[in-house]
Formats: structure tokens, sequence, C-alpha cells
């Protein structure tokens, strides 16, 4: 499996392109913004996208996924509380920081411990939330793909309309910090890290436990 990072947007999103080496079919997770950078690297690395996952559904993680569902005609995948968010810049508080973002639909919808696939890819789904209602994390082999659930050192803001710190925390310490100590975690800004350097190091989990 190969993972590549794209920095995208004002708001400094990751955004990530995973494929399989040998076939090249690959999804992209998401898209924050500036889709004609994400589609050059689409085309550079000859990926076949099957798929725009969403870990949530504020507007700086999915500016980008209109123009790239037309382009590839693929499907798009988020957590089912927040698929509303994709059609209201209110509800994806894009309208809150002074632009508006309206997406395509969503075509599906996913739950806790869903398992997706394209072809050789095969992604858990693990319901999140605390940043947003229906965020999510999406787990691979030894990949955490965690959006701003976790961040490297520090945690998802809970402040905007949906969120909720105590529901955060929870999430983070049944869903990741339950998951063994090399489990590399991919966040939604900011560099990667692990399970267990956020378990030693991470202020806002000191003295958390796991279920």
């Amino acid at each position: 499996m190969e993972i590549e990072t794209i920095v995208v947007s004002p708001f400094e999103v990751n955004c990530y392109l995973v494929w399989n080496k040998e076939d090249r079919v690959g999804v992209i997770i998401d898209p924050g913004d500036e889709d004609e950078l994400i589609i050059e690297r689409i085309e550079k690395r000859g990926i076949i996208p099957k798929a725009i996952l969403l870990t949530h559904g504020h507007g700086d993680h999915i500016a980008a996924v209109g123009p790239l569902k037309e382009k590839y005609d693929i499907p798009i995948y988020i957590g089912r509380d927040d698929a509303h968010m994709l059609l209201s810049p209110s509800a994806n508080v894009s309208a809150i920081f002074g632009y508006e973002v309206i997406c395509p639909p969503a075509d599906k919808t996913v739950d806790d411990l869903d398992v997706i696939k394209f072809g050789s890819l095969e992604f858990t789904v693990f319901l999140t939330p605390g940043h947003s209602p229906g965020g999510v994390c999406y787990f691979t082999q030894n990949v955490l793909f965690c959006g701003d659930t976790l961040f490297n050192g520090s945690v998802g803001r809970t402040d905007l309309p949906g969120g909720s710190y105590d529901v955060l925390i929870d999430s983070i310490n049944k869903k990741i910090l339950s998951l063994p100590d090399d489990i590399v975690c991919y966040p939604g800004h900011g560099p990667k890290t692990t399970v267990g350097a956020e378990r030693r190091n991470n202020p806002f989990l000191s003295g958390q436990t796991f279920v």
C-alpha cells in the first residue's frame, strides 16, 4: 500500500491518496481543496481512484469533492450523521469562515465497523464523533486515517456546531487508544504520529485508560 499526503487550502488540510502498488487501484481521502493539484498527483502516480472517503463533513475537508467526483465518476463515502453537511454551507461551517462549500450528496454512508473494499484495499470504519457528530476514521493494515479526531500532540476542536469534548475524548479512548502502539495515525492536519506516541505524550490524553 502506498500513501501520498497532499497539503491543500489555507487551512493546510491533509488530503491523502492511498493506492495499491500492483494494480494502482486507490482512494482519495479528504480532498479539502485544490482539485487540480490532486488530479495532477493522481495522474502522475497512475492511480485509478475508486472512491472519495471523507472523515467528516466540515468545509475545509470537502471543497474539492465535487470536481473530483465529476472527473472520475466515483462514489462519496461519509459517516451517516455528517452526510447532510455536504449540502449545506451552514452545516459544514464553511459559511462561518466566509466561503460557501456545497458538494454532491453522499453515495454511501458508513457506520461503526463497516468494512469497505476497493480492489485489494480494505478499510474498517471506526465511528469517532466529537469533532463532528458523524466523524469517522478509516483503518487499514497498520494505518489509521483519523481526520480531525486526533492530531500529533493534540485533539480536534469541539467548539463548532455538533462538537463535544467529552464525546471526542470518549471516541479516542475507546476506538484509538485501544489499538496497538505501533499503529500509524494520519491526521487531518499536521504530521503523522502513532497510537503509542499519543498515549504517552498527548497532554489531552494524559491519564486516559482504554476499553
